[in-house]
């Protein structure tokens, strides 16, 4: 077996710096926390429709329903749910920077 019948090493991915995994894991909270916001606020108005989620995120159904299913994470998604948020009267502010746990002073209903 000769040198050239070996094949070349897969190319690798280039490691990302450890702030730019910081980055990324911020963007994927924050874009969890919306969906799971905008989820909840279309549930609330009886929106099930694909349809008519697309037109209340003002998307194109198909990607509507992409944006909200999409469990990989995707540059621009905490942009596009930002916005979807905003067109739903979501508060987003807390989003992407709110602590686990943090309901906005709701106890649901527990403690006092």
């Amino acid at each position: 077996m000769g040198t050239e019948d070996v094949p070349p090493p897969p190319a690798t991915k280039p490691k990302l710096s450890a702030m730019e995994r910081r980055a990324r894991q911020e963007d994927r909270l924050a874009a969890l926390r919306l969906r799971m916001a905008i989820g909840r606020e279309l549930d609330e108005r009886g929106i099930a429709d694909p349809a008519a989620i697309g037109a209340a995120l003002g998307l194109p159904a198909a990607e509507a329903a992409k944006l909200l299913t999409r469990h990989q994470w995707r540059e621009g998604d905490v942009a596009l749910l930002t916005a979807a948020a905003a067109r739903l009267g979501v508060p987003a502010k807390g989003a992407p920077g709110a602590v686990a746990g943090d309901d906005g002073g709701d106890a649901g209903g527990q403690g006092g």
